[in-house]
């Protein structure tokens, strides 16, 4: 059985995007987060030094998100996914899923982005 960690719709403002104005003023994005870890141990220590802290994994994730303008959400969420990796051994794999609200597309939409999953070799 695989255990998660998620931290969902976590809003953040970027500059993220192909087209010009997208660099100039930015847009608001949505991120969800999934990590797969272990969590045997703090379901029965109930400790948080045998988990991974929520409000690290948002600050982890704002900052390889918001640190520098990406063309391509795909790689944005890729920079996420390589950060929460480097920095949390105990997990083994992250998904990550960037929503773009607000997409320059001619057409009418519920939801557009991406989603990635990495995970550690061996």
């Amino acid at each position: 059985m695989k255990d998660y960690v998620f931290v969902n719709g976590l809003a953040l403002h970027a500059y993220h995007g192909v087209m010009p104005h997208e660099g100039k003023v930015g847009q608001s994005f949505k991120l969800d987060i999934t990590l797969d870890i272990e969590l045997d141990r703090a379901s029965r220590s109930d400790r948080l030094a045998d988990t991974i802290s929520y409000d690290q994994v948002a600050a982890v994730a704002s900052d390889a998100f918001c640190k520098q303008r990406y063309r391509l959400i795909e790689a944005a969420a890729g920079a996420v996914a390589q950060a929460i990796l480097g920095k949390f051994e105990r997990v083994s794999g992250v998904r990550v899923t960037v929503h773009k609200p607000h997409a320059p597309v001619a057409a009418t939409f519920d939801d557009i982005g991406v989603s990635i999953y990495r995970a550690r070799n061996g």
